[in-house]
């Protein structure tokens, strides 16, 4: 699978393993004077151990390009969409709000 912009001629080229995604339900941001690191992380019902699913490193320009590109889509989603309702809670979803399992 490739996609071309027609602009520049840049040529992206997208595997099927990647392609296929990284579910992440965490995310958590760090940051030093010269990059921005994004972890991503699956939580698990009744797990109380999570790992790191994906690491990306970004620069503070490309941090702060991104954050454009989320608002501008997230803008666009609402719009067709509904507003995305935020729910307030007190840290990670440990029991995903549901159920404890017994046996």
């Amino acid at each position: 699978m490739e996609e071309q912009n027609t602009d520049n001629q840049l040529n992206i080229e997208l595997s099927e393993e990647i392609a296929e995604g990284i579910y992440s339900n965490l995310a958590i941001i760090t940051h030093s004077n010269t990059e921005f690191v994004l972890d991503f992380i699956r939580v698990m019902p009744g797990v109380p151990k999570a790992r790191v699913k994906s690491r990306i490193i970004l620069t503070p320009e490309h941090a702060k390009r991104l954050l454009s590109a989320l608002e501008d889509n997230i803008e666009k989603f609402e719009e067709q969409n509904g507003r995305i309702k935020i729910q307030k809670d007190n840290g990670v979803p440990l029991t995903f709000g549901g159920p404890t399992a017994q046996a």
